[in-house]
């Protein structure tokens, strides 16, 4: 992985390729190349290092291709150096690939091709492609790249050109997302419809097993079994200004800045006033099936397993139904057991995570139904799951999630009221929360107000290289998504736990050095994490507390605090986590960090 592009039409194709990579930086990738067909010759050129460093190599040199594809690459097998960069080419160097995703049998099938002459030059297991469709081919470049598929184990999304064919791209895909791009005498193949959403808004979404012969007039898309597949047009909504950074010094800002208007919009059309519940039709389940569940499953991976956490709590507390939150990446090796009545939820920003996928997959085919919380219209997920909901966040560009995260935990809390409505939950206090919902955008708005007495706390802390976070209840997820957030992008060690557990081992690390950022609002756990605290400062810790408004009697027993508005204990993680993200965003600024693309992270993690 992590991000292809594609092009052909009258149009040179080059600058728009690098537009189209430069669009996917914010995937994270360590590496870029390009591979065109200029006068009947195969030009490429890529390298380890930044796109900006790709253009260098390019500088000076007037090309006008109407045919070419691009990647940037997140190493999986091999370092990321320059050989190992996409494209690569075959033998003869006339073909050339580039590759989302892992071939597992590359092994095997290197050994195979080696003992028919092939010469590999690379660490990786994407060169094994480029050599296996020059195996196969004899003259028809869509015959080869499905032969070739079929030998193949593992996940893929693949753009494929050839000196021999030069009026054509042909693209595949398995588990690892690709879009075809519908132009005006013109085409465009791209992993992410970002890449390509200046030329086009109407795309096509592969689905797992099917190809794509991409003329600059046409394309026409089969499966890898040779079935014709009728294209289905999506008109994308997000438009380019939403994938600025609109004056903000990062994408991140930006997005932890957007979250009043992402919060309103996960609960536009949704909250019922007048029975004091919401509304999912996205869900595609009838009254009965809903009252009949008996136990939900939720399964995702990073920031989305932490919303998972706090929809755990907020369903089992309001709605009394058992409730598990399972890691993606594990659920399907542990053969978990899913009785009749049971429902998986699989959450994921981008609707395309690889891990959550094979989850979705295994509570399927153990007779589950799966439901889906994503972002991305049109995604994997989105097509695959039996029903679900929009989160509405818009694209969110920086690696490190913020608004997709509340954005999660505001549809878990509607989900939360439906199922409680339906059972003991009383219109009173259906109401209640529906009204503490509709609220929190405008308390959100005023945490953010305060972002320059977070930036000030951040001076004070960011030389520090450890951090404990720590949350009781709902807040422990919290506590969880805080740490996450600081190490991911100030790559600062901190660690989220239960408040009560610190003393079960975490206490070890407490001293002057060791900040512990503690979440104390005025909620049910309020005395017990005042306890907690004062054994932190008992063995000197400095403690930066996040507590409610009006809380005077918690400022002689910490360093620093940080007020967030009196709210509902129902959505106080909605309100809770804003200091934590502009927290970590400061510190890591002032770290000399680079925000938007985290070093060794993916913002669309599509392999295993």
């Amino acid at each position: 992985m992590c991000g292809i592009v594609g092009y052909i039409g009258e149009r040179s194709s080059l600058p728009i390729l690098i537009e189209g990579l430069k669009r996917l930086e914010y995937r994270g990738y360590d590496s870029a190349g390009v591979a065109f067909i200029e006068n009947s010759d195969m030009i490429f050129q890529k390298t380890a290092g930044k796109i900006t460093a790709l253009e260098k190599l390019l500088v000076g040199k007037k090309y006008s291709s109407k045919l070419g594809i691009g990647h940037t690459r997140w190493a999986t097998h091999g370092e990321p150096t320059d050989i190992n960069a996409h494209p690569h080419l075959d033998c003869t160097g006339k073909i050339a690939v580039v590759h989302n995703g892992i071939i597992e049998n590359y092994s095997s099938l290197k050994k195979f091709l080696k003992e028919k002459g092939h010469r590999f030059i690379t660490d990786t297991d994407t060169e094994i492609l480029a050599h296996l469709i020059e195996e196969h081919f004899e003259g028809d470049l869509l015959e080869a790249v499905r032969i070739a598929l079929t030998q193949v184990e593992g996940t893929y999304g693949v753009g494929v050109i050839c000196l021999d064919t030069p009026d054509k791209i042909v693209a595949a895909r398995l588990g690892s997302p690709l879009v075809v791009g519908r132009g005006k005498g013109e085409n465009f193949l791209a992993s992410d419809v970002a890449a390509i959403l200046r030329h086009t808004n109407q795309v096509v979404y592969l689905e797992d097993n099917e190809l794509a012969e991409i003329t600059k007039d046409n394309f026409i898309i089969s499966t890898i079994d040779k079935a014709h597949v009728s294209p289905k047009i999506q008109d994308i909504s997000w438009s380019l200004d939403m994938i600025e950074k609109s004056g903000y010094p990062h994408f991140m800002l930006k997005e932890i800045m957007e979250q009043p208007a992402t919060l309103r919009n996960a609960m536009r059309g949704r909250l019922n006033f007048e029975e004091g519940t919401s509304r999912l039709q996205g869900l595609n389940l009838q009254y009965e099936q809903l009252h009949e569940i008996n136990r939900v499953i939720i399964s995702a991976c990073g920031t989305s397993w932490h919303a998972a956490l706090i929809g755990e709590y907020l369903i089992e507390e309001y709605a009394r139904i058992p409730v598990e939150v399972e890691y993606a990446s594990e659920f399907r090796y542990r053969s978990p057991i899913i009785n009749p009545g049971s429902v998986v939820f699989v959450i994921s920003q981008s609707g395309e995570t690889a891990d959550t996928l094979a989850a979705l997959h295994e509570a399927k085919r153990k007779g589950a139904t799966g439901l889906g919380i994503c972002n991305v219209v049109g995604s994997t997920i989105a097509r695959e799951t039996d029903g679900g909901v929009y989160i509405h966040a818009g694209p969110e560009i920086g690696v490190a999630s913020t608004k997709a995260f509340t954005s999660q935990i505001m549809v878990l809390s509607l989900i939360t009221i439906l199922l409680a409505r339906m059972r003991n939950m009383s219109f009173e206090k259906g109401e209640e929360l529906i009204k503490a919902l509709d609220k929190v955008p405008e308390q959100v708005a005023e945490v953010l107000k305060k972002d320059d007495d977070v930036r000030h706390l951040a001076k004070r802390y960011y030389k520090k290289n450890n951090f404990l976070y720590l949350g009781r209840g709902v807040n422990f997820p919290v506590a969880l998504e805080g740490a996450l957030k600081l190490k991911e992008i100030s790559y600062i060690h901190a660690e989220g736990y239960p408040a009560a557990e610190m003393k079960h081992g975490p206490i070890a690390l407490i001293d002057e050095n060791m900040p512990v950022v503690v979440l104390a609002p005025k909620d049910s756990a309020y005395d017990k994490i005042i306890s907690n605290i004062q054994e932190i400062k008992a063995r000197k810790g400095n403690v930066i507390a996040v507590a409610t408004e009006g809380d005077d009697d918690i400022v002689s027993l910490v360093d620093d605090v940080f007020y967030i508005p009196e709210a509902n204990d129902f959505v106080l993680p909605l309100i809770s986590i804003i200091p934590l993200q502009l927290l970590a965003y400061h510190m890591a600024v002032l770290r000399g960090c680079d925000v938007d693309q985290p070093r060794n992270l993916a913002k669309s993690v599509t392999v295993e």
